[in-house]
């Protein structure tokens, strides 16, 4: 689904040159649910724009799903981030002037969709997400964890084929943390790829497998996924 292979990050300047990941390699099986973790400025974040197709590279390569994307232009990046992966923030990321419904609704008008099809996803979405009742509210009417649900079915309208959550808990206290978590694995079960960066050992443990960086490489890669029944019996 996600396959990396040596691949760079540079910020350049007249005087310096930074490296944010360096031969960076990391493969996502369709089905698998990672989570990355390492310290404060070690290139999670740049490794999951790069990954979403937020931000491009500076050499070595990357495969989304079967496709290279190395050399794309800005509308073939932005037609294949539309078709293959959904986003969910740490921040939300919900419009405040929109109700719920048409904050799902905003992407799928840019992927062109007719309006039944739209209704008929969004619906479909906001029951697996069990904010049906919610459609009319407005984000500033709902609870943290509540906005946090429309993020995920905003995202799950589209039909992804990646999920990419950055953080997707840090804003929430510990209740609505492990309601988010307990939807991201039910998500899992029903065979999405979730890509989640997270700085807490603690929600990593939830995840399939755990990827760890430090300073742009990847320093700790399981070989063998954990099994996540076990995990739970831990908790």
């Amino acid at each position: 689904m996600l396959k990396m292979t040596h691949l760079s990050k540079a910020y350049r300047t007249e005087v310096v040159e930074t490296y944010a990941l360096r031969d960076f390699s990391i493969h996502v099986r369709e089905g698998e649910f990672v989570a990355v973790t390492g310290p404060s400025g070690s290139g999670k974040t740049t490794f999951l724009t790069i990954a979403g197709l937020l931000e491009e590279f500076s050499g070595g390569e990357y495969q989304l799903d079967g496709a290279n994307v190395r050399g794309l232009n800005d509308n073939q990046r932005s037609k294949l981030r539309n078709e293959k992966i959904g986003f969910i923030f740490q921040a939300f990321n919900l419009i405040a002037d929109l109700n719920v419904q048409d904050n799902i609704d905003v992407p799928l008008r840019y992927r062109g969709f007719n309006s039944a099809e739209r209704r008929r996803r969004i619906q479909e979405a906001l029951g697996r997400v069990g904010l049906s009742a919610r459609s009319r509210h407005y984000p500033a009417e709902l609870s943290g964890g509540q906005q946090q649900r429309v993020a995920i079915a905003r995202a799950l309208a589209g039909s992804p084929r990646l999920l990419l959550a950055d953080e997707p808990t840090g804003n929430l206290d510990t209740q609505m943390a492990r309601g988010v978590l307990d939807l991201l694995e039910e998500l899992h079960r029903d065979g999405a790829t979730i890509v989640m960066v997270t700085h807490d050992p603690e929600l990593a443990v939830r995840a399939q497998r755990e990827v760890h960086i430090v300073d742009g490489q990847v320093v700790d890669l399981a070989a063998q996924p954990r099994l996540v029944a076990t995990a739970h019996a831990g908790t």
